[in-house]
């Protein structure tokens, strides 16, 4: 789960000015880079977003990102961001860093960038100490507010319309055009494709089955929560071909990533193929024994998926250029495995 989206933002305002002197003066931050490979000559570029336009007149060198996975887009290219956001939720050794980013941070060798905390909103001081050309935001919820800040330190290149709903392929388009490595950025997506036309091939038993990425609130199961096709882990799945279980369907154009229903209206999950939630290993018995969930056929037959909570396979569900591959075979065969009983 995101947690940046549950807390709240911080005020910026009274940042703004010595922030401005921050990014202008802070030193060259010990952290090697891999170096940009683009070429001059791609510059300027515009980057069109939810706050108008981002011009980036020469290649950025120092690139810092903030949010989810963004960070991933310059690492698969070989460009180690010199700051970056430090994850509190899917880590497995408490370092800040997942393991697919931790893998190739390793093979590009070089300092480990600066963690960015963003427990309670964007770390302005931080980001600024950094001395970025860029920062890389295309998959993020950022406010009118932070997006001004921030660019007061560098160019920001924000979500493109509705925040925590950039599906990877834009993320990827956005963020590689604005390092001068718009070519780089479709080889990727194509691989990418290719990566999940093979997970998909390697589990036929998901094959036109609707999947649903449900929440329960621990100790409450009166409402069901599910997340829209504009957030990145149902709408991954869709992209990739899965069918949208009805309920998504009809709420396809909502501009939330996450509702709730009473589960008085149980029957409104009958189409769903398999329920996929977090949770652990009394999740699947609490949710039969429920009077109301268990009469929903997924429930009461045991299609459900438990990704264990706060591991990095629950957060490889919210998919990421170097997640996908890292992680995506384990993931699908876990939707298809309930389907092969």
């Amino acid at each position: 789960m995101r947690t940046s989206r549950l807390l709240a933002l911080g005020a910026a305002a009274a940042l703004a000015l010595s922030l401005t002197a921050c990014a202008t003066s802070a030193p060259e931050s010990e952290s090697e880079t891999g170096g940009n490979p683009a070429s001059d000559d791609a510059f300027p570029v515009t980057i069109e977003h939810v706050y108008g336009e981002t011009t980036i007149t020469e290649k950025p060198e120092r690139v810092a990102t903030v949010a989810w996975a963004n960070h991933e887009v310059p690492l698969a290219f070989g460009i180690v961001p010199v700051g970056m956001a430090k994850v509190t939720w899917g880590d497995d050794d408490d370092n800040g860093i997942l393991p697919w980013v931790e893998d190739k941070l390793e093979e590009l060798g070089g300092e480990e960038p600066v963690l960015f905390d963003e427990t309670d909103g964007i770390d302005y001081e931080a980001v600024a100490d950094t001395n970025p050309d860029v920062i890389l935001a295309a998959y993020s919820g950022l406010s009118q507010e932070e997006y001004d800040t921030l660019s007061k330190i560098a160019p920001v290149v924000a979500f493109p319309d509705v925040a925590w709903s950039t599906p990877v392929d834009q993320m990827i388009e956005m963020n590689s055009k604005a390092l001068g490595l718009e070519e780089e950025g479709q080889a990727l997506i194509d691989d990418l494709h290719a990566d999940a036309e093979s997970a998909l091939e390697a589990n036929p038993a998901l094959n036109d089955k609707k999947v649903l990425f449900a929440f329960f609130e621990e100790g409450d199961l009166s409402k069901i929560g599910y997340y829209t096709a504009g957030d990145t882990r149902p709408g991954y799945l869709h992209d990739i071909g899965l069918p949208l279980p009805s309920i998504v369907e009809e709420n396809a154009d909502s501009e939330q990533f996450f509702l709730e229903v009473s589960a008085e209206e149980a029957a409104k999950f009958e189409d769903v193929d398999v329920f996929v939630t977090y949770g652990d290993d009394s999740t699947v018995a609490t949710l039969q024994a429920d009077p109301l969930l268990s009469k929903i056929p997924a429930i009461a037959e045991g299609r459900i998926v438990i990704l264990p909570n706060a591991t990095p396979i629950a957060a490889s569900a919210n998919p990421s250029p170097l997640s996908i591959p890292w992680g995506l075979d384990e993931y699908l065969s876990m939707l298809a495995e309930p389907l092969s009983k």
